[in-house]
């Protein structure tokens, strides 16, 4: 995927989901015009998930999951099923392939009560309609198609991208806080962890929403803050700041200038600004027997001073003056059982898509665990958590509680 392309976490994602054999792979094929998926009479060849973002018309931009057979065998059988519910915390839409010459299975209708218990949109396909003779009556959800013959695949991807338009959410990141002509200064260290050659994705999605709504931004480094302000003919509408970049910062910002970050922009616009405001009164109750565990949405090189393993621990043992234990997670990484922590610290989650964040937020709050985004974990560490959430009002009555 080029710099160019949209990101996976803002692209529709689409899992398939069936008992071994019942064609799932062979459906993926069809309904994304290429060979994505290894096909074989052998039951269980897919053995774990495999995902491509692509362009899908009528869709537009997607990302295609096909998973392993969801009634596989033995104790690797179990680790598979368990990785597809993993899979299925990710999913926009799911759609469950039924072998139609056999018909649902236990298996199937277990998922479905999944799909409905998660509140998951999803369409029946019931797959090798071609062996079937003679027509017989199918639920309303559920088209008959034939990944050998192409028949129902067109009405299949009609189908999903009906779903996708109804269910995608209307939100914008930074847009609705500007009105057409504002300034908006956005301060990007580069340093030694920033991407060479490039921004990283909430600084390049912060940029196009300003763009589209006709606002200006401005770019700079920290040390440029003072000058760009000063340079502007009036004062900007909002700086953001890179999270890691407070203390310098919020200096140089006069007190009337309201100040944010990328960090905390995502938060809400990934719907968990309200439960990130709330953990972040935690922070001052961490001690010594406390375990706090940060996880990061995606991987990367680790450098010797990583924002998760090395910056947050070494602020909070100072902000809390105690001496907690920390584990770390990566990726997809996030642990189904968070027994014996106490309190979680999650980055941007820029590369996770809504509900995937959504999971983790009330698998935390299900455990009465608190979660607080690395944005405002850094500015309440450096006292300026209030300053930094006044954009918002709508959060301001937790602050003030």
């Amino acid at each position: 995927m080029s710099l160019n392309d949209t990101p996976s976490s803002e692209r529709t994602q689409i899992g398939f989901f069936g008992v071994r054999n019942a064609g799932k792979s062979s459906l993926v094929n069809a309904v994304t015009g290429q060979d994505l998926a290894v096909v074989s009479d052998v039951a269980g060849t897919t053995t774990d998930a495999v995902r491509k973002a692509m362009e899908l018309l009528p869709l537009g931009p997607v990302v295609i999951i096909d998973t392993p057979g969801i009634d596989d065998e033995g104790a690797l059988g179990e680790e598979r099923v368990r990785r597809t519910g993993r899979v299925l915390r990710q999913c926009d839409i799911a759609v469950l392939v039924i072998d139609d010459t056999r018909g649902p299975q236990r298996a199937d209708r277990e998922l479905m009560g999944l799909f409905e218990e998660r509140k998951v949109p999803y369409v029946l396909a019931y797959n090798k309609a071609d062996l079937v003779e003679g027509e017989h009556a199918l639920p309303e959800n559920a088209l008959a198609v034939s990944a050998l013959t192409g028949a129902g695949v067109h009405e299949l991807k009609e189908r999903l991208a009906h779903i996708a338009a109804r269910t995608e959410p209307h939100r914008r990141l930074i847009a609705d806080l500007l009105d057409e002509g504002d300034v908006v200064i956005l301060v990007v260290p580069i340093d030694s962890s920033a991407p060479k050659g490039r921004l990283i994705l909430p600084q390049q999605m912060v940029i196009r929403d300003i763009l589209d709504c006709h606002a200006t931004c401005l770019v700079c480094q920290p040390q440029e803050l003072s000058s760009s302000i000063a340079a502007l003919a009036a004062p900007p509408r909002l700086v953001v700041t890179d999270s890691q970049a407070f203390a310098q910062v919020a200096p140089a910002v006069p007190r009337e200038i309201p100040l944010t970050s990328f960090s905390i922009l995502m938060a809400r616009y990934k719907g968990s600004l309200e439960p990130f405001v709330r953990g972040a009164a935690a922070l001052r109750s961490v001690t010594s027997e406390s375990h706090v565990l940060i996880s990061e949405g995606c991987t990367h090189h680790r450098q010797c001073e990583d924002i998760g393993t090395v910056k947050i621990p070494r602020l909070l043992r100072r902000y809390a003056s105690s001496e907690p234990e920390f584990s770390f997670t990566s990726g997809t990484g996030f642990p189904d059982s968070l027994e014996g922590v106490d309190l979680i610290i999650h980055c941007g989650a820029c590369m996770l898509n809504d509900r995937e964040v959504a999971h983790r937020v009330s698998q935390a709050q299900a455990a009465g665990i608190p979660i607080v985004n690395y944005g405002m974990a850094l500015a309440a560490m450096n006292g300026m958590l209030a300053r930094t959430l006044e954009p918002f009002p709508e959060v301001a009555e937790i602050l003030e509680g």
